[in-house]
């Protein structure tokens, strides 16, 4: 019998499970077949050609690098320091203000301090403004002969003398007035009649000449400082000489000079002879403007950029500056320091109106204000304003 499935009809038939099972038609053309699995290889860079000469049985193909070492697992990587630039900036500033104020106190040490300003019965009362008396004295502590010879100032002469006096009334806004006062003004002394202005200095020392300068110019005086004949000369000389403009030749034997009119640079015994001088025709009037051409000059010289940016300079100078003067007990470097930036500019330099000569006995030949003119000139700074042009003397 034949069978539909065409097996062998002598066979016999198989069960359903076991019958083969065809394979489904193919409804789309034969697939490919896929390749195998590859395994990710590492992708290394060309070496860059090198004109080196290639090594020998490979021509034209570069050395591999060197491999690199690998990183020690004993210890972990540094970390980058991070740079503080302003850090650092900060510390050097506050070691310049720590040594500024150091310097600041070492030099307030220096000051030889007086009581100048003592208080008294009917005294000027306070005056708007700020007023210095600046005595310059004939005092010869400390010199040995041979700084006395050099510096020509005649030996002992008895007790101390004022040789210049100046007021300086430094006003709440304006300019600086710097007030000549001749030694010579014959003016009343508190307990010793009339005289020469100095001699109050010889009857009472400072004290007594505040009171005769306060009561005979009606001002309150705030600040004092006093300096003798070596620390003047010294202070010049720190400075390595003050250029000053000689108005006519000056020979003086006595104050050891002998200049030539002219522009020229004085040292230490030069300049102080040179404010010390009356060997000129108008005498005790020339020596005081000659005094206040070379306080000009100082100041400018001694405030000048030059010197302020110069530590070389700037110390010695502060050092011998406040080792030479005396100033009252209340007074302070920092105090000298406003006193000299105030008249670093366009100061006023005039004296006290003149009013001729006389000659009185027991006092010799003195110098008389003009009372009217002197009245207004210092009413005027009492009231902190300006002279009036006319009263001012040039």
């Amino acid at each position: 019998m034949l069978r539909r499935d065409g097996a062998d009809p002598h066979a016999q038939p198989l069960a359903y499970s076991k019958v083969p099972q065809e394979a489904p038609p193919r409804l789309h053309k034969a697939e490919p077949e896929y390749a195998p699995t590859q395994q990710p290889e590492p992708f290394h860079e060309p070496v860059p050609r090198t004109h080196a000469p290639s090594p020998r049985g490979r021509r034209g193909t570069p050395p591999p690098p060197p491999p690199a070492a690998p990183p020690r697992a004993d210890r972990a990587p540094r970390p980058r320091r991070k740079r503080h630039p302003f850090r650092w900036f900060l510390v050097f500033l506050l070691v310049l203000v720590v040594a500024s104020v150091a310097a600041v106190i070492n030099l307030d040490g220096k000051l030889s301090r007086i009581d100048a300003l003592a208080g008294y019965a009917d005294q000027v009362g306070n005056t708007p403004g700020t007023n210095w008396l600046l005595v310059g004295s004939d005092g010869r502590g400390g010199l040995s002969s041979e700084q006395e010879q050099e510096l020509a100032t005649g030996g002992d002469v008895g007790p101390e003398r004022t040789d210049t006096i100046m007021l300086v009334h430094i006003p709440k806004s304006g300019r600086t007035t710097l007030v000549s006062l001749p030694r010579d003004s014959y003016v009343s002394i508190p307990g010793h009649g009339k005289d020469k202005l100095n001699a109050a200095f010889a009857f009472g020392g400072p004290q007594l000449l505040v009171q005769t300068v306060e009561g005979a110019t009606g001002l309150r005086i705030d600040h004092y400082a006093q300096i003798g004949f070596a620390g003047f000369a010294g202070i010049v000389d720190t400075l390595g000489g003050i250029d000053v403009c000689v108005p006519k030749p000056i020979d003086d034997p006595l104050a050891g000079i002998n200049l030539e009119a002219g522009c020229q640079k004085l040292n230490g015994p030069e300049s102080l002879g040179f404010v010390r001088s009356r060997a000129t025709a108008l005498a005790d009037i020339d020596r005081m403007n000659n005094q206040r051409l070379f306080m000009a000059a100082l100041l400018k010289k001694a405030t000048s950029g030059a010197t302020l940016a110069n530590p070389f300079t700037l110390w010695p100078l502060a050092a011998d500056t406040a080792g030479s003067l005396k100033v009252d007990e209340d007074d302070h470097i920092w105090d000298l320091g406003r006193l000299g930036w105030a008249m670093r500019g366009d100061t006023v330099a005039t004296t006290v109106p003149i009013g001729g000569f006389d000659d009185v006995d027991g006092s010799g030949n003195v110098l008389l204000w003009d009372k009217t003119k002197a009245s207004a000139f210092f009413e005027a700074l009492a009231n902190d304003r300006s002279i009036p042009e006319e009263l001012l003397t040039r």
